[in-house]
């Protein structure tokens, strides 16, 4: 395998969206929605954005499904999205005949104003920027990872994408 290391792939910290733990649902997706990643003649959208303390000390990692998550009315929190059953066999809930779209326009205004803090993902695991390629994949898979951060000297200095790491056996393989 090449003798690539997490330094060389990852994405530096300032090139990477990032915000404050206080910012709100709304605030988040707007940085996402204006966030795009021009990485070695490519560009791409994020799909996670980090989140730092006022010491700029990394929290976590709110990925868009965790935005969507803390956006879904509260009543929709208690069902199961890996049910066994068959889509077509859903239960009747009252609640939805709450749901129209005026009020559920109204649900995820008020949602939005959740702070980012409230649905973002602890860091599950980082790696050094001297780490060899081959445990970047090995962290990933084993915590089921997309994005990990890179330290220095104990500080993040970037962040490795899954995708990125794919390009880069994809660049081996083919």
């Amino acid at each position: 395998m090449a003798a690539k290391r997490a330094g060389d792939i990852m994405i530096p910290l300032n090139k990477y969206p990032h915000i404050p733990h206080w910012f709100t649902l709304r605030q988040a997706v707007a940085e996402l929605e204006k966030s795009v990643l021009e990485i070695n003649g490519r560009s791409s959208l994020p799909r996670a954005l980090l989140v730092f303390d006022e010491k700029y000390r990394l929290l976590g990692v709110v990925r868009r499904r965790d935005i969507l998550s803390g956006l879904e009315p509260n009543f929709l929190h208690h069902l199961s999205v890996h049910s066994e059953r068959s889509p077509l066999e859903l239960d009747v809930d009252p609640n939805l005949a709450e749901v129209s779209s005026g009020t559920l326009s109204h649900t995820m205004q008020k949602q939005a104003e959740i702070v980012i803090s409230e649905v973002m993902q602890p860091i599950g695991a980082s790696v050094a920027s001297d780490d060899h390629l081959v445990k970047v994949i090995h962290v990933m898979i084993e915590r089921d990872l997309n994005l990990i951060p890179v330290l220095e000297d104990g500080r993040v200095v970037g962040v490795v994408r899954s995708v990125d790491v794919f390009h880069e056996i994809a660049n081996i393989l083919l």
